[in-house]
């Protein structure tokens, strides 16, 4: 079993997870031992990855912004590479929206299984629906005001408050640039020691992984073991799936429209990349082979590259923020909750808020879920629902992320002139041979 890439395991845990789930319904008093001895090896997955949270954004967002050293190329490079990103990201919220919307993966579950997951998952349904009249009575700009913390420490006791978390952590990495050098520098290795520290803890917890997805399938089969349940399943990974596809085309659309690069050729060029992304799961480890396709063989000058891709693999999580969005009205379908337009909009900022300080590795865009739960009010609980083929999806969606990243670089090349021809040519019908 250690000798198995973690995907594998993963994808083991599940497959006898639901097969123990299964045997323990046809065993007379199987699902008091199911809910008793193996769901809280669930709980206790999930706490982990909800426990990790907020020092995840606080150490990768504040490492990510204050990498970029000098506020004159925040203001030129910078400001192009950011916003691109962030309107790249946004675009791929929405596509995720409007898919979940249209196919409405959720609803596919029966009234009786709905009922059975709002008893055995959500706990306290009363609070949810105080938060919401809550929510509708505050002013129109209550949102904006509640983004601004007035105490750092007592927003990071609890993960609703995220939000608030970034923009502590954006403005400390901003007055980390502002300072001198020499006065930064101690501050700034503390950061990125403690950023290397929480990577190496998501590693820790991710070893637990398939006896987490173990325990929460197993749990989730006893406690709700309808047919409609894991069709809805397949129908979420479809929409998912589906989303990611659109994404990568929209990738070509704008380099073509942009750069005039082939797609073909685009996609020739940074596929090996792209094939790494899918096998590892992680933007960071397949940095270095997007940094050397993107220069290449797509022709982005170095000084574009080296700055435009490690910022990439810190805020642009285009795949994952799409995910977020459908994964998060897919469980609010589950459980019955209708979310409104205001509440939706509000994944769209949080899940593009979240993707800035999402660590690239394996697992984390889980973690970022959890933001996106709370702060629209979706019962957590539903990660149990979508945990468990969440792998194979994490696998697609680090492919979109760093083919995002490689179209961003070639866009903000062309746009400072530093797009030219490959140094290694691929099968290409923009450069064909003499």
């Amino acid at each position: 079993m250690k000798n198995l890439a973690l995907h594998w395991q993963i994808l083991i845990g599940m497959v006898l997870g639901v097969l123990f789930g299964l045997g323990m319904t046809y065993l007379e008093g199987g699902k008091e031992i199911v809910e008793d001895w193996v769901k809280p090896f669930g709980k206790i997955f999930i706490n982990s990855l909800k426990l990790i949270a907020v020092p995840l954004i606080l150490a990768s967002l504040i490492k990510g912004v204050s990498d970029l050293k000098d506020i004159s190329k925040l203001s030129k490079m910078g400001g192009r590479t950011i916003a691109i990103y962030l309107v790249t990201t946004v675009v791929a919220v929405s596509i995720g929206l409007l898919l979940v919307n249209l196919i409405q993966p959720g609803n596919s579950i029966s009234e009786k299984t709905r009922q059975e997951l709002v008893e055995n998952y959500s706990g306290d349904a009363q609070k949810y629906k105080d938060q919401a009249v809550k929510q509708k009575s505050s002013g129109p700009l209550q949102a904006l005001v509640d983004i601004v913390p007035d105490n750092i420490f007592g927003a990071a006791t609890q993960n609703k408050n995220m939000l608030q978390i970034i923009f502590f952590a954006i403005f400390f990495g901003v007055g980390l640039i502002l300072i001198p050098q020499e006065k930064a520098k101690p501050v700034k290795s503390f950061f990125d020691g403690f950023n290397e520290v929480i990577l190496k803890l998501i590693d820790l917890i991710m070893l637990a992984a398939p006896y987490g997805v173990f325990a929460l399938l197993a749990a989730l089969v006893v406690e709700s073991p309808s047919v409609d349940l894991f069709k809805a399943l397949i129908w979420y990974a479809f929409t998912v799936v589906l989303g990611l596809l659109i994404m990568i085309a929209f990738y070509n659309l704008i380099v073509w429209i942009i750069t005039k690069k082939n797609p073909a050729s685009f996609l020739k060029g940074i596929s090996p990349a792209q094939l790494l992304a899918f096998s590892t799961s992680s933007s960071a480890a397949t940095l270095p082979v997007t940094m050397e396709r993107v220069t290449e063989h797509l022709g982005v000058d170095e000084e574009v590259s080296s700055f435009v891709l490690p910022i990439g693999a810190t805020i642009n999580m285009d795949g994952t923020s799409l995910y977020q969005a459908v994964a998060a009205v897919f469980i609010a379908q589950a459980f019955g909750m209708d979310l409104s337009l205001g509440a939706q909009l509000g994944i769209i900022v949080t899940a593009t808020l979240a993707s800035i300080g999402s660590a690239a590795v394996p697992g984390a865009g889980m973690v970022m879920l959890v933001i996106v739960l709370g702060q629209a009010g979706i019962p957590e609980a539903g990660l149990a629902l979508i945990f468990a083929i969440d792998r194979p999806l994490d696998m697609c969606r680090t492919t979109v992320n760093i083919t995002g990243d490689a179209s961003v670089s070639m866009i903000v090349a062309k746009s400072l002139g530093k797009l030219g021809k490959p140094k290694v040519k691929d099968w290409d019908d923009n450069y064909p041979k003499k």
